[in-house]
């Protein structure tokens, strides 16, 4: 005779489980110590998660620029650019090269594809250029070393302006300027701080055209002998026994006496020196930029952050260097402000978006409770903030 329990069993049908709501119902030890793992793990992302304004954009993108002394095109691309190029069709992975040559310079610019990394095809790179100089044609006499560098968009704007303003002449805020740069580039979230606002030096040539015309000199008779007079190339190298050493000829200025009397031309007997024909002074370049505050100028540091690093942290960071210095090292009279800063806009935009984050889950356990209870509207709730995790 059938009992009650199978007589229901009947009506209704097989019972229905859920494999893992069963799971979880009867493994209640598990499942809480799972969620506090997940609770903790959550929140330690959430502080350690870099937090900026605007998304960072990366493309695997590498550009290499180098410098060589010769004014004809042909030697450039035939020397610098081909060469390259050559090791840089071995890359695997490279989607595009584009080569500019001009006048004592060579630009290359290599796209990859966008599954390598930025880093593996900057490395590539830098591998490919230094095969191409060791080949035995490339020049030796390179006036600085190969620049290649990744184009990372992130680290093209400052993410604040510090500016240095007081009664003191621009020599001394640029020392104090300079002493905030070392401290401020030391931070591993900051790549690099530049100074604005500082007019900078060069050696002024101003030439007497009666004289040249006299001598019979051009402009182009004085650049070349200042140019290649200023360099410093390599002598090759000295194997001693079983050791190898490099030799370098020095021959950049040091003072102003050793640019007047360079020579630019030799008539005859006589050597045309650069001070008979121009007068050769130190002074001050013409600014290309200027760094004001309310209409008075001061001195201004960009500070340009390191990509995937926290900007919040780095704003912390910089504004415990200027109190800490501000008074002790740097003078108290001198007026330090803050400019630009995407910190404050980034702070505020993190409060609202926690602001946003509770006020839902009030208003998810307000709305839960009228119809489904207190209890299961706490589960609910609890469950918004773990499912961000």
């Amino acid at each position: 005779m059938s009992s009650n329990h199978d007589i229901e069993k009947d009506l209704h049908g097989p019972e229905r489980q859920f494999a893992i709501t069963t799971w979880a119902v009867n493994n209640r030890t598990t499942v809480i110590v799972l969620t506090i793992l997940i609770c903790i793990m959550g929140i330690r992302a959430y502080v350690v998660m870099p937090k900026v304004s605007f998304p960072e954009v990366v493309t695997p993108e590498v550009f290499i620029g180098t410098p060589y002394n010769s004014s004809s095109v042909v030697d450039i691309e035939k020397l610098i650019t081909k060469p390259i190029e050559k090791e840089l069709n071995t890359i695997s992975g490279v989607d595009e090269i584009k080569s500019t040559s001009v006048p004592n310079f060579s630009s290359i610019h290599i796209k990859f594809d966008y599954n390598v990394s930025p880093t593996e095809a900057l490395r590539k790179v830098k591998d490919a250029v230094d095969k191409a100089r060791g080949d035995s044609n490339f020049p030796t006499d390179l006036p600085a070393e190969p620049n290649v560098f990744e184009m990372n968009f992130s680290e093209l704007m400052p993410v604040m302006n510090i500016n240095l303003s007081g009664d003191y002449p621009v020599e001394q805020l640029h020392e104090y300027a300079k002493h905030l740069e070392d401290r401020i580039e030391d931070l591993t979230e900051i790549n690099k701080v530049e100074i604005r606002g500082v007019p900078e030096r060069e050696v002024k040539v101003s030439v007497d055209l009666p004289a040249m015309e006299m001598l019979q000199l051009n402009f182009d008779d004085i650049a070349n002998a200042l140019r290649s007079e200023n360099l410093t190339m390599s002598g090759g190298d000295i194997l001693t026994k079983d050791q190898r050493r490099s030799v370098r000829v020095i021959g950049e200025f040091t003072d102003m006496e050793q640019i007047r009397n360079i020579v630019v031309k030799n008539e005859g007997q006589r050597e045309v020196r650069l001070r008979d024909v121009a007068d050769v002074s130190f002074g001050f370049k013409e600014p290309e930029s200027f760094a004001r505050e309310y209409g008075k100028s001061v001195v201004m540091l960009d500070v340009i952050k390191r990509a995937g690093e926290n900007l919040l942290d780095a704003s912390d960071k910089i504004n415990a260097i200027i109190k800490e210095d501000h008074g002790t090292v740097l003078p108290k009279d001198l007026v330090i402000t803050l400019t630009g800063d995407q910190s404050d806009q980034t702070r505020v935009s993190v409060a609202e978006l926690m602001n946003h984050i509770v006020l839902g889950v009030i208003l998810v356990v307000g709305v839960l409770m009228l119809f489904l209870g207190l209890r299961n509207a706490v589960f609910v709730g609890l469950a918004i903030p773990m499912s961000m995790f």
